[in-house]
């Protein structure tokens, strides 16, 4: 189901054999004009029409595909192109208009582990910063399978891509967050932080993050579902992206704390040497490596005063900021150019004694002044 592209080639020779640049233009013949518009038109993508095709081809059942020999290969590149369509918001209105999208959501039902995670993807774009689909999705119980993707599918991608669709569908939608929490949510993005996926984790912890931010009273639910440890453990992960996120939900963790003192001493204590080695890991990183890490020393450090009351080692050090991390931008705009009052005031004359000991008159304005 590829696409052909445009044929710019017999377009550009055509263009260029009837205008060198320089003569004024002229009538075309009517074969010239009937060829120009057969070859536009024949480029022209109807949309709307094409989305409609598409809607056909997932309404057909899987086993009538396969007998006229369409591949996963091929519905997995019909939904590529679906999801350049749903790109635009207007799209991915008119696809439950065209009853594109209760089909789509069959798919992440699919046989195939790569239709599931494709369907997915496109579910996250049609939804993304769209509440009109957002309310669509969600009154077609769209939020089901795309919670039974993220929880139970033996596939770690579908698992991922579910995430990140429910990621787009809850944002922003009080609705969506609710019916996730009421599914027990937060215990699912527990369980996906025990993956060994890196991706996986990333997507859980980004959406914890946003979750806390809205709702920052779900900060007493994730303690006690035993999120600190978890967010100890991923604290000291090889990978930085999982090592920020883990260390700003400490951080929040940590601020709450600061109201509702519970903390055990133990986890005071574990807390406490995981700092510490993330300390002597930042100490240990070369120049380069230290001017990327900037918003990870910032954690460090500010979860460091939150737990400990006391400025972290990396403050003693100096390696919060590197030298010219901090300094102003170079000016050179003012070697060049001066606004006038600026340069006005430069060239006026420092000496306050007018010359020859000569003192000039006031300028009068008005009525009745004298020359």
């Amino acid at each position: 189901m590829a696409r052909e592209g445009p044929n710019w080639e017999g377009l550009l020779k055509w263009s260029l054999s009837h205008s060198d640049g320089t003569n004024t233009s002229r009538n075309l013949s009517e074969e010239d004009r009937r060829w120009f518009m057969e070859a536009m038109q024949g480029q022209t993508i109807d949309v709307i029409k094409r989305m409609k095709d598409i809607t056909l081809v997932m309404k057909t059942p899987e086993q009538v595909l396969e007998s006229q020999g369409v591949t996963p290969q091929d519905v997995e590149d019909m939904l590529d192109e679906l999801q350049e369509h749903v790109e635009s918001i207007d799209n991915a209105n008119d696809l439950h208009s065209i009853g594109g999208l209760a089909p789509l959501l069959d798919y992440l039902r699919n046989s195939h582990p790569n239709i599931r995670a494709k369907a997915a993807d496109v579910v996250s774009t049609v939804v993304q910063n769209n509440p009109r689909s957002q309310q669509l999705v969600m009154e077609a119980n769209g939020m089901e399978p795309l919670l039974t993707n993220f929880t139970s599918d033996p596939d770690v991608t579908v698992r991922t891509k579910a995430l990140g669709a429910i990621s787009s569908l809850i944002r922003h939608n009080k609705s969506g967050i609710a019916a996730f929490r009421l599914a027990n949510g937060y215990a699912a993005l527990r369980d996906a932080l025990g993956s060994e996926s890196v991706r996986f984790q990333r997507k859980a912890l980004n959406l914890i993050h946003y979750l806390l931010s809205e709702n920052h009273s779900d900060i007493g639910v994730i303690s006690e579902l035993g999120f600190p440890r978890i967010m100890m453990h991923l604290a000291s992960s090889e990978d930085s992206d999982v090592r920020e996120a883990a260390l700003r939900s400490l951080l929040d963790l940590a601020r709450e704390r600061e109201e509702k003192p519970d903390t055990s001493s133990e986890d005071d204590d574990k807390l406490k040497q995981i700092l510490q080695d993330r300390v002597k890991g930042i100490s240990e990183m070369s120049l380069d490596d230290l001017g990327a890490a900037k918003e990870e020393k910032e954690l460090v450090d500010s979860l460091w005063k939150a737990c400990l009351n006391e400025p972290s080692p990396l403050f003693e050090q100096g390696l919060l900021s590197l030298p010219g991390e901090d300094a102003p931008p170079p000016d050179v705009v003012s070697q060049y150019f001066q606004p006038p009052l600026r340069a006005l005031a430069a060239n006026r004359n420092p000496d306050p004694k007018p010359e020859n000991g000569k003192k000039e008159s006031p300028l009068l304005l008005g009525p009745g002044s004298s020359a």
